[in-house]
């Protein structure tokens, strides 16, 4: 859905106007008051565009929620607080079904849901090797992004990172470093850098071993 916004948005617009243009000019020409017809355009207009920048980034958050919940990424439901990384590289041909194909053909793709209510989660990540990665953090309450894990932020050297929900008091274990979350709920998008066809498997391999487990006590 996205995709359709950001491609037709512009002449969907256009379309809306000339249709609301037409319906005036009728009113017009049949001699009809149109000062009502405006001021509700001018009321549906100035109420539903801060409804629609407010409530669409929450949507589609959601929206992915469910998407990785229920169907995954290609094979299946993705259990909560688990992290699945694509196999393959999405490119301009892939599905327009997938929830990854963003015509990419560089990169493999990792998402996830957590749920931090009964506790944090560690993720693990290895060595990439000065190769490019990146792994976003976004609060679905919101629909911001409030951390990264990635060679540009954190480096690519081996790490652990504990990601605690609002409120925890808890104590970081010596080496990890704290990721607080706004939110008990997150939503995770990851993508691993693929030099070429003879790179993926060692890439796909790097982006299996990005992982989370449970904070043990």
């Amino acid at each position: 859905m996205n995709r359709l916004i950001l491609k037709y948005g512009r002449p969907v617009t256009v379309a809306i106007l000339l249709i609301f243009a037409w319906v005036i000019f009728r009113r017009i020409v049949n001699g009809d008051e149109i000062m009502p017809l405006a001021l509700a355009a001018v009321i549906v207009w100035g109420l539903g565009t801060p409804a629609f920048i407010f409530f669409w980034p929450r949507l589609t958050v959601h929206g992915y929620k469910k998407a990785i919940l229920k169907h995954g990424l290609g094979q299946g439901p993705i259990p909560v607080n688990t992290l699945y990384a694509v196999p393959g590289t999405s490119s301009p041909s892939a599905s327009h079904g997938s929830l990854m194909a963003t015509g990419a053909d560089d990169l493999l793709y990792i998402g996830g849901w957590l749920d931090l209510g009964n506790g944090p989660q560690v993720l693990h990540v290895p060595d990439m090797a000065e190769r490019y990665f990146s792994l976003q953090f976004t609060d679905p309450s919101t629909s911001a992004n409030f951390a990264y894990v990635g060679k540009r932020t954190t480096g690519t050297e081996v790490g652990d990172y504990v990601l605690s929900g609002p409120g925890w008091k808890g104590a970081v274990p010596t080496g990890m470093t704290q990721i607080s979350s706004p939110a008990n709920s997150v939503l995770v998008i990851g993508r691993v850098f693929v030099e070429n066809d003879d790179d993926l498997p060692v890439a796909y391999s790097l982006a299996k071993q990005i992982q989370l487990a449970a904070l043990r006590p």
